[in-house]
């Protein structure tokens, strides 16, 4: 598994570089095949604490976890046991789902299609303070799946193709801790 490692407002050394590819590696057990899209690593300095953001983009799946502390090797160790609980935890939901069609290393190996590919572009809107411009390729998916893709990159809503409606959809979390769905009408 290849990551492109960078710092914000440290210096990455060779010592923290092959600590966290020794670390990430832990998490090639979890994949039938290693992941041909590149993960990305962060590391930086904010306010005096330590702060590790990882991303790894798959087929249908984006792991995501972020972690700060006094230490800098804390932080990386806790993201990565933050990673191999998510992907635990998401494989096995996803497996009672799909057991018909294939083993649990299955559903993480890089394929066709993905879920959300993003691609950023700065823009500057004065009047109307839109800041970034995001486009998503929509992986034709039903509400559970979009729910466990939404909390997987641990954001509060979640834009896809809906399997059922082939309509565009979008899953959010409620104040309430329960789940919404908006569709077109």
């Amino acid at each position: 598994m290849q990551f492109s490692i960078r710092g914000q407002q440290i210096e990455v050394t060779d010592a923290l570089r092959d600590y966290v590819d020794k670390k990430l590696s832990r998490l090639e057990k979890y994949f039938e095949a290693p992941p041909t899209s590149e993960g990305y690593v962060t590391l930086g300095v904010v306010r005096g604490l330590h702060t590790v953001e990882v991303t790894i983009p798959l087929a249908g799946v984006t792991l995501r976890a972020e972690d700060r502390s006094d230490d800098m090797y804390a932080s990386i160790d806790a993201v990565v046991d933050k990673l191999e609980r998510q992907i635990r935890k998401h494989k096995t939901k996803l497996n009672r789902k799909f057991r018909q069609e294939g083993s649990l290393k299955t559903l993480f190996v890089e394929g066709s299609a993905s879920a959300v590919a993003v691609e950023d572009q700065e823009h500057d809107y004065d009047d109307l303070e839109v800041v970034r411009n995001k486009r998503f390729t929509l992986k034709p998916m039903d509400v559970e799946e979009a729910i466990l893709q939404m909390n997987m990159i641990g954001h509060s809503f979640f834009v896809f193709s809906n399997i059922e409606t082939s309509e565009v959809s979008v899953v959010y979390k409620r104040d309430d801790g329960k789940y919404g769905l908006i569709e077109q009408n």
